[in-house]
């Protein structure tokens, strides 16, 4: 037996104004694009905006549906956005915020496994890191170099090449 460790490491800031300019529009991009979230269930309004090698920044926020299941992510909501708009594209960061109008958020949230695993998926393809930056409505930001970070032992493409054959 071997035991295999991860270890997963993110910058912490004190707040938005301590980011580089870039992270600060994108952030900011995110936060706007939470406050059109659909989110009359839940109040938890979450946005996401994809900062594309093109410069193109694309927004996608949580639409909540009746039928629980049926609704959608935000990040889910922007990256599918991003990549039927611009399928030659690569992600090179991603914002992710929430606001909700009955509590502030004051540190930050994470994505859902199902959109880490989105995630993680097109930042394989790209075959480059995608920075992902983290915040609640206010209070500290973090910044995680990319989407493995988040998701060790993610499963991607290269799981449904065959390796051998049965016999």
């Amino acid at each position: 037996m071997k035991e295999i460790k991860f270890i997963s490491t993110a910058l912490e800031y004190n707040s938005i104004d301590e980011l580089d300019k870039t992270s600060q529009s994108l952030l900011n991009a995110a936060k706007e694009a939470a406050l059109k979230a659909y989110a009359p269930y839940s109040n938890f309004k979450v946005g996401a905006a994809i900062l594309l090698d093109n410069g193109e920044i694309i927004t996608g926020n949580n639409q909540e549906n009746a039928a629980y299941p049926s609704g959608l992510c935000a990040e889910r909501v922007a990256v599918f956005a991003a990549f039927s708009k611009y399928p030659e594209a690569t992600a090179k960061a991603i914002a992710i915020t929430a606001i909700s109008d009955n509590y502030k958020i004051n540190s930050p949230i994470t994505p859902c496994g199902a959109c880490r695993q989105v995630l993680a998926e097109y930042e394989y393809n790209a075959g480059t890191d995608m920075k992902v930056i983290l915040s609640g409505d206010s209070g500290k930001v973090l910044i995680i170099n990319n989407i493995n970070t988040l998701l060790p032992f993610s499963f991607d493409p290269s799981n449904l090449k065959k390796t051998t054959k049965k016999k």
